[in-house]
């Protein structure tokens, strides 16, 4: 499987108003699917393009397999109001009958495990229709038909919502120690191109650890951690990540959302809190001789009333 970057233009929807912005959300996107047949690449769902003239050059379809699946990861974490689903002009438009379109952002089975926003009962040949999902949050977009000999074929799929709010880029960040330039800020500052430019590191110590005061006292229901993509991405296992009110020990005795055993070099990954109360998010790896890098930290949740 390979992975394809589709850097798309930016849209708006003109009848929504300004206080509630929903966008046409492939500005960047990456989509993978679970086979192809022949050339109908996985991409072809985003190309804005129906596909009503020329079906094999505008559509994507996976082979005749089980649970068949194709997945649109937005790059972000975003409430998605609406998807709408173009089916195929022919005579094999009943092949997305009873498809999931799941929203989420785990990756355990592929994605197919999130929760669903609707199943797909049919579409007739050519058409598009729209499924309200209500501001469903997500990573990522799935498309699954569950069952054996199944063919899943994609003329276009059209996702709108709006970017969920990362609490993390309006905190303050600091860190045990700080190696050169890599500054504790620079886990908040969106940044995942460059490694030297846009991580934290600490020194090699005894318990580093990083915290972000929030200013208020949020219910965090999620942290997503980027790894640092080099030599040293095995740095991060056995990290912790603890929400609280407490600043004792730097922080580091507030109770646990979770424990990281891994994150692949480069790659995010989200760790669910259910809705842990607490104004500091803090990230430790116990034990002696350990660096603490991190090259993003995003924190989302509600503000406590």
């Amino acid at each position: 499987d390979v992975t394809l970057s589709c850097p798309l233009t930016l849209l708006t929807l003109s009848s929504v108003s300004v206080s509630d912005p929903v966008f046409f959300l492939f500005l960047r996107a990456a989509v993978i699917q679970s086979s192809t047949f022949a050339g109908w690449f996985a991409e072809k769902a985003i190309d804005s393009n129906r596909g009503f003239q020329q079906l094999n050059t505008t559509c994507t379809s996976t082979l005749n397999e089980s649970n068949p699946w194709w997945r649109l990861d937005l790059l972000d974490v975003y409430r998605v109001s609406e998807v709408v689903i173009t089916s195929r002009n022919d005579s094999y438009a009943e092949q997305i009958n009873g498809a999931e379109i799941r929203i989420g952002n785990s990756l355990e089975n592929n994605g197919s495990n999130n929760p669903i926003c609707a199943v797909i009962s049919t579409i007739p040949a050519g058409e598009s229709y729209n499924f309200t999902c209500n501001g469903m949050v997500g990573h990522y977009v799935i498309i699954h038909i569950p069952g054996d000999w199944k063919i899943l074929s994609l003329c276009e799929v059209e996702v709108y919502g709006y970017l969920a709010e990362n609490l993390a880029v309006v905190g303050a960040a600091i860190q045990s120690s700080t190696s050169e330039d890599w500054i504790a800020e620079k886990a908040i500052d969106r940044g995942l191109q460059q490694l030297y430019a846009g991580c934290s590191s600490t020194l090699s110590e005894t318990n580093p650890w990083w915290r972000l005061d929030l200013h208020h006292i949020y219910r965090v229901n999620r942290v997503v951690v980027t790894n640092r993509n080099d030599c040293c991405a095995e740095r991060i296992n056995g990290a912790e990540i603890r929400i609280g009110n407490s600043l004792e020990n730097n922080g580091s005795n507030n109770p646990i959302c979770a424990v990281i055993p891994a994150i692949p070099a480069g790659e995010s990954y989200s760790y669910s809190c259910g809705g842990m109360e607490g104004r500091y998010v803090n990230l430790i790896i116990p034990g002696d001789m350990k660096t603490l890098t991190l090259c993003e930290v995003k924190v989302y949740g509600e503000v406590l009333n």
